[in-house]
């Protein structure tokens, strides 16, 4: 029996069409600098400090933990994010969010003997600014979406807040190349739970085993994806191991290397 052709191609976002970690890093880096010309913290110590302070605070001390882990929002993400949305638990994350932002650098502060709240408020705000004008995204990303576009639907699903998700692909330029683009906060559940799979699916009208996903993640993206039957492909960009039990259709270390693999099961232009 031949292979089913391919439909629709479905992207993960973060780590891998968007330099998710080496953005915020160089906004924390850029925070940091501030706080080192500021009062002579050294600024690797103090982004270190601050990554901790904020992660126990989101953690532990959230008013929406459990939506927060339901969709997938990070600790880091939510220094910078609105937290758009009608949703009471984004209300909840919205109203605590500036408290959270300045608590976060002040308790890196402190752990340098610095205790200085106005202080912490600029840099909450530093980074902030920074990552907001940061969406960088790999070499490879937009010449394989236009050549793969055309041939069958391209869509879009991440984990995270709606609003700071979409934020990223308009402010990488990348909302144009997708038909769809369903994220965890839209309807609460996030990979990799079968059901974002299954309402995606949907919405593009497309069987599982016609779509392929594309991402970064083995547990959230390809195992996500076989757990509903879809292909799938490992963007493995870093070139980490193979977890034990881990299956894909396909292993890539860029975007450009499965354009061939795809063209043989779709129409590419």
């Amino acid at each position: 029996m031949p292979e089913t052709a391919i439909d629709a191609l479905v992207f993960d976002l973060d780590d891998t069409l968007v330099v998710e970690k080496d953005s915020a890093d160089a906004a924390f880096g850029a925070a940091c600098q501030l706080a080192a010309r500021r009062c002579g913290l050294d600024p690797a110590a103090l982004h270190s400090a601050v990554r901790e302070t904020c992660r126990d605070l989101w953690h532990h001390h959230s008013p929406a933990r459990t939506y927060a882990a339901e969709v997938g929002i990070s600790s880091w993400e939510a220094l910078w994010s609105r937290f758009e949305g009608e949703h009471a638990d984004l209300a909840l994350l919205r109203n605590w969010a500036p408290r959270y932002r300045r608590d976060s650098w002040l308790g890196a502060l402190r752990l340098h003997g610095v205790d200085d709240e106005d202080l912490a408020t600029e840099l909450a705000n530093a980074f902030v600014t920074h990552r907001r004008a940061r969406h960088v995204v790999y070499d490879d990303v937009r010449p394989a979406l236009e050549r793969l576009r055309g041939g069958c639907r391209l869509a879009l699903l991440t984990n995270g807040a709606s609003d700071l998700q979409r934020e990223k692909v308009a402010g990488a330029g990348l909302t144009p190349y997708f038909d769809e683009v369903l994220v965890a906060a839209d309807i609460g559940v996030a990979k990799p739970d079968p059901r974002i799979f299954q309402t995606l699916l949907a919405r593009l009208k497309v069987h599982p085993t016609a779509a392929v996903m594309l991402g970064d993640s083995q547990s959230r993206d390809i195992q996500g994806a076989w757990a509903v039957g879809m292909k799938a492909v490992w963007v493995n960009r870093t070139g980490i191991p193979r977890r034990d039990g881990v299956v894909c259709d396909l292993e890539v270390t860029s975007l450009a290397e499965c354009i061939e693999w795809i063209a043989t099961r779709t129409v590419v232009r």
